[in-house]
């Protein structure tokens, strides 16, 4: 009887480790990405209470159950500012082309539990056509959100088109739900250096820019740098907003460690096929967040500290890989 006691005993102890190392059902994958962007906010509103959070993608987090009949999820939605969602109108399934309208009915049901909690939607459309690009903005208009028809899914480039911006105007932003209009260049690859980079950026009048922390050497914008780019041309102001991943690792980023190649820590999974150097996480693992946010060496203080208005946080559908 011991020996089986003993076994029964082991199992029990290896199945409570599975569990911590894995949240369990679909409901707790979704409640743990929850929890990481609550705690994200958190962080960030307790050194800055005007710093947005924007999580995009993974919209069924904003209902308690993520079905669109379930409640409104108040603790989720109150740590939040804005949501981005890709491929509304256009790029479900291929770049230029038309989403589906049962993917855009279905997105949308959950985008306006947002909206009518008060956030901003952000739409991202991946369209080069011109007429699709005006459609989209009609659409995205008449739907209650801001939008960008973004011409290369890369999102390395302003657009010419259409000439003059969508919503262009010479307000002052000072809170995200005044922005008409925004701008998502958060891979600056066509710009040589950091000058060259801002002066094309100031040279627009978006009223919000998405970018990322660091330029292509590595090294991050700083705070005069920042201040820079939230001046529009027109003699209005900006917002400008930190991209950040947090549901998938980057090696290209200044966290990761070569010794990782060889030994992955516990909490880094498979390498995404799409996007090579982009790794699956098991974002409730505090080693990871401790990456993310939480401490001065966090790539949430480094955003704080360059004095972005917020950060968009991405990857947040890392859930489904998981449920899947």
């Amino acid at each position: 009887m011991m020996k089986y006691a003993i076994v029964y005993l082991i199992s029990l102890l290896m199945i409570s480790s599975c569990q911590k190392d894995n949240p369990g059902n679909k409901t707790e994958f979704k409640q743990k990405m929850r929890d990481f962007v609550i705690g994200i906010s958190q962080y960030a509103k307790n050194t800055n209470p005007d710093f947005y959070i924007i999580p995009q993608n993974g919209i069924e987090l904003v209902t308690t159950n993520g079905e669109d009949s379930g409640r409104p999820d108040t603790s989720y939605l109150n740590a939040i500012d804005a949501n981005g969602q890709e491929d509304l109108f256009y790029g479900y399934n291929a770049d230029d082309q038309a989403t589906s309208s049962t993917d855009n009915t279905y997105l949308k049901r959950f985008l306006n539990i947002s909206k009518d909690s008060g956030k901003t939607i952000l739409v991202i459309d991946y369209c080069s056509t011109h007429t699709k690009m005006t459609n989209s903005y009609a659409e995205n208009t008449n739907a209650g959100y801001i939008s960008f028809a973004a011409n290369q899914r890369e999102l390395n480039n302003i657009p010419d088109f259409p000439a003059i911006i969508n919503h262009e105007n010479n307000s002052v932003i000072t809170h995200i739900s005044t922005i008409k209009n925004f701008l998502y260049l958060i891979n600056p690859t066509n710009y040589k250096t950091k000058i060259s980079f801002i002066n094309a950026v100031t040279s627009t009048n978006y009223d919000l820019l998405i970018m990322d922390l660091f330029f292509n050497d590595g090294s991050a914008f700083t705070a005069s740098e920042i201040a820079q780019l939230k001046n529009k041309a027109n003699g209005g102001k900006r917002l400008v907003i930190s991209y950040m991943s947090i549901g998938e690792a980057e090696n290209y980023r200044y966290y990761w460690k070569s010794a990782w190649n060889a030994n992955k820590p516990v909490w880094l999974d498979a390498e995404n096929p799409n996007w090579a150097g982009n790794f699956k996480v098991k974002y409730w693992n505090t080693e990871w967040q401790n990456i993310i946010y939480g401490n001065d060496n966090s790539y949430l203080k480094k955003i704080l500290d360059a004095d972005f208005d917020g950060a968009y946080l991405d990857l947040i559908d890392a859930f489904e890989y998981y449920e899947n």
